[in-house]
């Protein structure tokens, strides 16, 4: 098992369901990371840290590294320390983290919380601003609609910078609504503007616009890491391990992938926590399907929808169709929130739940799969 996050962990505690399997969970980290807290980390607001002692069943093996190649040849894993582990099955959950900006200034300039530690980096410099510094969160997403609002809420002056339209996979009444609550809390809101300079006090936007920024936060896009790559297999142009409908690898079928960085038909899933649990454990059943020489069942999820949280008070929980398309229904404010902080409790509860009872985990199958995923482009490439 290749990265400890929300499919790799429920991966590896499902795995238990048959005796005497040997698992082996390899994480970079002591810790698991609850991904979809660190904007409150950040804002001081909440701890996105959780002890895997807690998360993990007895007959899981944590080894705390970092893979830097699989050896499908040898069916190794080769590890950043120099050792290497044998395994008769890998599954491949690395997740996703912020990708690399390529605007002008960006990466000299700019602090992510797409990863633990980046966040770590970002609250400390976060702490040697004034409270009236301006703050500046590119990115029109959900990462950084959570992190201006859970900042605005502490009393920070926050511009918000979209490349295109605010929260673009929330209904039109859903957008209204993330739009009303952050010009309510004084977020300066740009859209169809993108960034086109960082510099070390201002961003510069297409327009020719110069805002002045104390501190520029990039939450703009999704990468994955690259180990697929370098490990000889086939990816997709994001870099996401190419599956078959099973998550089974396209190159070989000792290989499954899950979460973020699974490809499946190069139509991969939207990448969230909600698809990361069935994810996880659609690749544990595929892996165990294999070991009883029963055919693996393939890829059914259906989406219901998606949730921003607004500080710590209020949220829109946009309402969605089995395909994930948005409806023009909504749930906001106190109620969104209570919504909300059930969904992200209950992400680490899954983990736990299955930690207790392998197999437990069950979700809503039967949503259409699409004939290209919006989170990114067609196409395969090779190493």
């Amino acid at each position: 098992m290749i990265g400890g996050g929300y499919a790799g962990t429920l991966a590896a505690n499902r795995l238990r369901m048959r005796p005497g399997v040997d698992i082996t969970l390899v994480n970079p980290r002591p810790a698991f990371v609850d991904r979809i807290r660190l904007h409150q980390f950040v804002a001081g607001t909440g701890e996105a840290e959780v002890d895997y002692g807690t998360l993990l069943g007895e007959e899981v093996r944590l080894v705390v590294d970092s893979a830097t190649r699989i050896d499908t040849a040898a069916r190794t894993v080769e590890l950043a320390s120099g050792r290497a582990l044998d395994y008769d099955y890998v599954i491949y959950a690395v997740g996703s983290t912020g990708a690399a900006p390529s605007v002008p200034g960006a990466a000299d300039f700019s602090f992510s919380l797409s990863e633990l530690e980046l966040a770590q980096r970002l609250r400390t410099r976060l702490g040697e601003v004034p409270l009236n510094g301006q703050v500046t969160v590119v990115g029109g997403g959900l990462t950084g609609i959570e992190t201006a609002a859970e900042l605005a809420e502490r009393g920070r002056a926050v511009t918000l910078i979209c490349g295109t339209t605010l929260a673009p996979t929330f209904s039109a009444p859903g957008r209204r609504s993330i739009a009303k609550w952050l010009s309510r809390h004084g977020v300066a809101v740009f859209e169809h503007d993108p960034v086109a300079e960082v510099r070390p006090d201002a961003v510069v936007l297409a327009s020719g616009v110069v805002r002045s920024s104390a501190l520029t936060i990039w939450a703009a896009g999704f990468g994955v890491p690259g180990l697929a790559r370098v490990s000889g297999l086939r990816t997709d142009v994001l870099g996401r391990l190419l599956t078959d409908e099973t998550l089974t690898s396209v190159d070989d079928d000792r290989v499954v992938a899950a979460g973020d960085a699974a490809g499946p038909s190069d139509r991969p899933l939207r990448m969230s926590s909600y698809a990361a649990g069935p994810l996880g454990a659609q690749a544990a059943d595929t892996v165990l399907s294999r070991i009883a020489g029963t055919e693996p069942e393939v890829l059914s999820l259906a989406f219901s929808g998606e949730c921003v949280s607004l500080g710590r008070r209020s949220a829109v929980r946009q309402l969605a169709g089995r395909d994930d398309s948005p409806v023009n229904i909504y749930v906001g404010g106190r109620a969104g929130a209570a919504v909300k902080e059930l969904i992200c409790t209950l992400g680490v509860g899954k983990i736990r739940r299955e930690a207790r009872k392998p197999g437990s985990l069950i979700w809503p199958k039967g949503g259409p799969r699409p004939e290209q995923s919006a989170a990114a482009p067609r196409g395969v490439t090779s190493p």
